[in-house]
């Protein structure tokens, strides 16, 4: 055996020694994922399954540390900012994570250059809904209402200015081509209120939400915002099927690691995702709510992440959308 055989034999013996240490080498200590909303809400709810799921895998606590503030975006900024050796994560949704870039001018973070992207968890369209009183039975007749009220324009509810509900509505605005008044509240609760009321012709609501008043005919549904009809709403069609073609806004909440974060730990952080997406205790919840259970790839989760960014930023500068 020649001295450059053995030195090569030496090497791969090494590395095949060091190679168990190397896969085992993360986590090292418990795992933070941040929820940049208060507790209770369905962000918090489902990091708290996926942490669970993740401390018996992982073999380390994971916890779940609430940063609520400024529409998400702090919580968010303090990831951005935090270590890339997935210890600290982010439960980032389609505000903190793609609408920020455009609505906040001194946004701390790059929402595409500061995140490596882990998987896309759960999805749920907006569905276009008016007060039963209203002779608008579908789109169509939505937009000929719209456009024989220029002189008052139709209103539209939203939890609140800067919400996805809120540049969906200027998103239909300016496809559709009419005018539309935004009407913010502070919350989904009053919205709803007081379109049920008829003080508010409209809303771009989310799913969840509205479902029930649906269901009971408090309110009537006019089209969802997703490519597909919703499995709970198999009856309402799409905006596409309405007459407004590629029309599509979802609102997303996905996992996020630091950008720069080792690429062993980002495959280990995907796998353990999409194993606990799989499993009924987890999926079927928050399925029966609404939404669209479901994990991506890092790849397919970045490019959502970019085209999303893209396609708010052109809502918000069309409309000259600001958040005063």
């Amino acid at each position: 055996m020649t001295m450059l055989t053995r030195r090569a034999l030496g090497g791969f013996t090494l590395a095949m020694i060091c190679a168990p240490a190397l896969g085992q080498a993360w986590p090292t200590r418990p795992i933070r994922i941040v929820v940049p909303f208060p507790p209770g809400g369905s962000t918090d709810l489902l990091a708290r399954r996926l942490a669970e799921r993740m401390t018996a895998s992982l073999g380390q606590t994971v916890l779940v540390e609430n940063r609520p503030g400024a529409g998400g975006t702090t919580g968010a900024d303090m990831v951005a900012k935090s270590a890339p050796d997935g210890h600290t994560l982010l439960m980032g949704v389609t505000g903190s994570n793609a609408i920020a870039a455009s609505l906040f001018p001194n946004l701390p973070y790059d929402p595409v250059r500061d995140f490596a992207p882990v998987s896309r968890l759960v999805s749920a369209p907006l569905v276009l809904v008016v007060n039963p009183a209203s002779p608008a039975r579908d789109v169509a007749g939505y937009i000929a209402a719209a456009r024989g009220a220029a002189a008052a324009p139709l209103t539209y509810a939203t939890p609140g200015n800067g919400t996805s509900m809120h540049l969906t509505g200027e998103m239909f605005s300016q496809r559709a081509g009419v005018p539309l008044t935004h009407v913010p509240y502070r919350g989904s609760a009053q919205a709803t209120t007081d379109l049920i009321a008829g003080l508010v012709y409209s809303s771009f609501a989310d799913v969840l939400v509205t479902l029930p008043h649906i269901q009971s005919g408090a309110v009537r549904a006019l089209a969802v915002t997703s490519a597909a009809r919703h499995p709970l709403l198999p009856s309402v069609p799409t905006m596409a099927e309405a007459g407004l073609p590629g029309f599509e806004a979802t609102s997303w909440q996905g996992l996020f690691a630091p950008a720069n974060t080792p690429a062993p730990v980002m495959a280990r952080l995907h796998a353990e995702v999409a194993a606990a997406l799989a499993l009924p205790e987890i999926r079927d919840p928050f399925a029966a709510q609404g939404f669209i259970v479901a994990a991506s790839t890092p790849a397919e989760f970045a490019t959502l992440v970019r085209e999303e960014v893209a396609k708010w930023r052109e809502v918000v500068r069309a409309g000259n959308v600001t958040l005063n």
